[in-house]
């Protein structure tokens, strides 16, 4: 167990945290905003990941009817005990915005394949693509929709969805997929090169926000400081007792069933401060609340990877 930790260590934390290093210092020599390279980000690199992950991935349909399944089941549990613990809690509309965000989303792209890559090896990262595919749609649709709600009306919020490009890369990427085609050699290598930028420019934002994040300077608001401690707790704790009931129920076995509990139960997704800081979803916790959840899953995950296994 010990060995598996530090290997951990070694081949999966050491490569993501040199782009947030590089992030913590841009924002503390450079004063760095963020704000417009998110914008690129959702916009840009987003949908050229989705379209190229979708289009090239190699996708086996043994496990896909019990990974969808998990998916949405899992997703819908997370939303309705964020939204039972912003009532409990009497969260404004900006941090219950924010708490479904971080209760719902994990960082199973950036972080979550190299690790199941180390534990679980090429077959772990085949079940894992079908998840990973799965999630990086619902973040962009649905988590757009879920942020939005602090700003906009329901309305806008659902139209808001249909106006990020990223559904239209998927969709555009399904229907080659399923036609057979496939894009000239030029252009399927200018998208390669742009989904290639996403990780790294992700993780730099993330460094910038965990070091400095928006009104950090300022006293946090009772609302803000609940809505940290409850995220805290349903990312760490709820999270993978959920999956591991979820998993549990449906009758998933073997590899997939340690795979998607280690994705289901990875820290709070960097698309998260990314959607939060566009649509103001809170932020401030937002971020902090990505900084410790990975900081802990550094402890947590191997602990896991070697029960599950």
């Amino acid at each position: 167990m010990f060995n598996s930790f530090l290997l951990t260590l070694y081949h999966v934390f050491l490569p993501i945290s040199l782009p947030i290093i590089g992030g913590i210092l841009l924002k503390q020599f450079k004063n760095w905003d963020t704000r417009p390279l998110s914008t690129f980000s959702l916009y840009i690199l987003s949908p050229a990941l989705i379209f190229d992950t979708l289009l090239h991935a190699e996708i086996t349909w043994t496990d896909v009817t019990g990974t969808f399944w998990f998916s949405i089941i899992n997703l819908i549990a997370l939303w309705a005990l964020a939204e039972l613990l912003s009532r409990v809690f009497h969260l404004g509309a900006s941090e219950k915005a924010g708490l479904t965000l971080v209760s719902t989303f994990t960082n199973c792209v950036n972080y979550g394949l190299p690790l199941v890559l180390l534990a679980f090896g090429q077959l772990g990262l085949d079940k894992a693509s079908v998840y990973v595919i799965g999630q990086m749609i619902i973040v962009n649709t649905v988590g757009i929709f879920f942020a939005a709600r602090s700003e906009f009306t329901v309305k806008n919020a659902i139209l808001s969805v249909f106006r990020m490009p990223s559904i239209y890369a998927a969709a555009i990427a399904i229907i080659l997929r399923a036609s057979n085609l496939s894009l000239p050699v030029a252009l399927d290598g200018g998208i390669s090169m742009l989904a290639a930028g996403y990780s790294p420019v992700v993780l730099a934002i993330l460094g910038a926000q965990m070091l400095r994040p928006r009104g950090a300077s300022k006293p946090w608001k009772p609302n803000v400081r609940k809505a940290f401690w409850t995220g805290l707790v349903v990312r760490l704790i709820a999270a993978p007792v959920l999956s591991y009931l979820i998993l549990t129920a449906l009758q998933i076995e073997g590899t997939l069933f340690s795979v998607l509990l280690i994705l289901a139960s990875m820290p709070t997704a960097v698309n998260a401060v990314i959607l939060a800081e566009q649509f103001n979803a809170s932020p401030q916790f937002v971020s902090r609340c990505i900084l410790w959840t990975t900081a802990a899953s550094m402890v947590i995950l191997p602990i896991m990877i070697v029960m599950s296994s």
